[in-house]
């Protein structure tokens, strides 16, 4: 027998408040339950008496209790129900239900009526698994129902269930399922107190291309899930909500309520920077008067399309911005081929003007400091990006650009230069663009497409990845360049072990990368591949193994999870190499500069969060140095 959870062995000594009743009613002091079968997929007890009047604490009448035999017999599940009513404290008493489970004769045949979405094995091995039984009780009901649910679960169709059973007396069960069909889905936009407002900003069909959900269709957790990421990286909401309720004209269908609460669309920020150091007697002074900073701006929901504008511009110097003023103007549309558009086609185009520093024209480990170049680009690009999952795509853009090649005081530079004899700088150094003049003006179609199908485990991806970049001149531009540059990359995640279930400690993974790249016709030492660097040859500082025409690098390495830390440890070994084709590049900058061609390395570190702290010795002078870096390395 089960007594109510909260119902204590001194409930005699309670002192209860008397209270006057009715002729013939009594206070129910305690509920029990006899014989009730239990197990999986059995209606609890609290399911069972949840509606009953026969509950703790209340008053009932002879009636009261009869409707509730009545409830419980009606359930179906029971031969017969009887209540015993026994006195109990001082003016309580306790009502004991006592069940006797229904028996019927052996199943023969087993349907399931009102599925759509089950297949019929799974009538089959309903039915091989209750045939073995004699007879047909609660407990049968209960493993049919956990086989047909248990699907519907692992399918992430919650609202699949087993309305109820028939048939049982002949041996011929049906299951009678709801399978949680879909009959309405509306966006509601909620404002800052998460309230429903009339419409938002944003026109509906926006929310409706980023989601799944369909009327006459079923619902499903892993659309709701999907729905949830794709809507929030519009970045159009800070709130979004995915809300499924049972429709109110029929409980057996669902509706879905997608709750937005949507982000200013506009926002601005500046950055204002002044130069200190400390002056004579230590104390901080303006090293100028000169301000630098940035400004952004951005609009995230042009005409209520999702449309975006991005916008920034820095400088060093905004009293004479022309010396190093960057730039970036980027407009960005989605769905450019309509909303039906599977590959969510989207276009952007953009202006920029950026300056980084070459890492070409850098001396090698043996050679003293050289002189700095800086690489200028302006221009403008538009590009397509057709979207075939979550991750992999394919691009095609169009670029037209000015590249200029700078020294450190912002004059033009031709060729590269390094300190020669006496001291003096030796400006015969490699030729910086195609012109030789300092300046390209080019225009070149660029190709991309991805293959990602990793995914994360506790935290480390596991799976392929294959990227493969093309970049092809028109023959258009300074000294009429023409080229084409490619490089491919291919990267494996294997899962050595299967994740723990208790923890969130990741699985040990196994990494085997390889990349190579070539560049036929004419060639720019701005646009020749660099080695070594956290992205090509850990160990090195980047481009100081080379420059080259050609390459290849390939690596491995192990991680292994980290007890209590959630996180995994690891070792690497990597190599590049430039093939031999750094001398084709003009003027050899490798050569020129003192710089291997190629270069090994091997070392350990470990993962904590988004940054990685490694230690890394280069094959090539045995030096090893400490390296904190954020992000993966592959």
């Amino acid at each position: 027998d089960d007594d109510d959870d909260d119902d204590d062995d001194d409930d005699d000594d309670d002192e209860a408040p008397r209270r006057k009743l009715k002729e013939g009613n009594f206070i129910v002091e305690s509920v029990l339950a006899t014989n009730l079968p239990t197990g999986p997929g059995i209606p609890t007890k609290a399911e069972l008496f949840g509606g009953l009047n026969a509950r703790r604490g209340n008053e009932v009448s002879r009636d009261d209790l009869s409707a509730d035999l009545e409830a419980l017999l009606n359930t179906g599940l029971f031969a017969n129900v009887d209540a015993n009513v026994t006195p109990k404290g001082k003016d309580g008493y306790a009502v004991e239900f006592v069940f006797r489970e229904k028996i019927w004769p052996g199943v023969q045949s087993f349907k399931v009526k009102g599925a759509t979405a089950l297949p019929p094995e799974i009538e089959r091995e309903v039915l091989t698994q209750v045939k073995k039984q004699s007879s047909c009780t609660v407990r049968v009901l209960a493993t049919m129902k956990n086989v047909i649910e248990g699907y519907y679960t692992s399918k992430g169709l919650t609202f699949g269930t087993i309305s109820h059973f028939d048939g049982m007396e002949t041996g011929d069960v049906i299951a009678h399922v709801i399978e949680g069909e879909i009959t309405r889905v509306k966006a509601v936009f909620l404002d800052d107190q998460m309230q429903p407002v009339n419409r938002g900003r944003t026109h509906p069909r926006v929310i409706q291309r980023e989601h799944n959900f369909k009327v006459g269709q079923l619902y499903n957790v892993e659309d709701a899930k999907t729905a949830l990421r794709d809507i929030f990286l519009l970045q159009l909401f800070d709130n979004v909500q995915v809300v499924p309720r049972p429709d109110d004209r029929d409980q057996s269908k669902v509706q879905v309520d997608i709750m937005l609460r949507e982000r200013p669309v506009k926002t601005a920020e500046s950055e204002l920077e002044w130069s200190v150091a400390p002056g004579e007697g230590g104390k901080p002074d303006l090293v100028s008067i000169k301000p630098g900073g940035s400004v952004f701006f951005e609009h995230r929901n042009l005409d209520g399309w999702g449309r975006q504008l991005y916008g920034s511009v820095s400088t060093a110097n905004f009293l004479q911005p022309q010396d190093d003023l960057g730039f970036k103007l980027e407009y960005h549309h989605p769905y450019c081929l309509g909303d039906g558009d599977p590959d969510k086609t989207n276009f952007k185009t953009s202006v920029f003007n950026s300056r980084k520093l070459s890492p070409v024209f850098t001396g090698g480990p043996q050679m003293e400091e050289v002189p700095s170049i800086w690489v200028d680009r302006a221009g403008a690009k538009a590009t397509i990006t057709q979207n075939f999952s979550r991750q992999s795509k394919a691009t095609a853009s169009l670029v037209l650009e000015e590249v200029t090649a700078r020294d450190e005081s912002g004059a033009v530079v031709g060729a590269g230069a390094k300190p020669g004899a006496g001291g003096a700088m030796a400006g015969d150094g490699p030729p910086t663009t195609h012109s030789g003049t300092g300046t390209d003006r080019i225009m070149f179609a660029q190709g991309g497409i991805t293959r990602d199908t990793t995914r994360f485990v506790n935290g480390t991806p596991v799976g392929a990845r294959d990227i493969f970049n093309l970049d092809q001149s028109v023959g258009l531009g300074s000294g009429f360049p023409i080229y084409n540059r490619f490089a491919a990359e291919s990267t494996r995640f294997i899962q050595l072990r299967p994740e723990s279930q208790k923890t969130n400690r990741p699985p040990p993974v196994a990494v085997v990368h390889a990349k190579a790249g070539h560049i036929l016709g004419n060639c720019a030492a701005y646009d020749a591949f660099v080695l070594g660097g956290p992205h090509s040859c850990r160990g090195y500082n980047v481009g100081e193994l080379g420059a080259s025409r050609s390459f290849l690098e390939y690596a491995a390495e192990l991680r292994v999870p980290v007890p209590y830390l959630n996180t995994h440890a690891f070792a690497f070994w990597e190599r590049c190499t430039d093939l031999g084709s750094s001398k084709t590049v003009p003027g050899n900058p490798t050569e020129y500069y003192r710089r291997a061609g190629g270069g090994s390395s091997m070392g350990v570190g470990i993962k904590l969060g988004p940054v990685r702290a490694e230690y890394a010795t280069d094959g090539n002078q045995a030096n090893g140095t400490t390296f904190v870096r954020f992000g993966e390395r592959f």
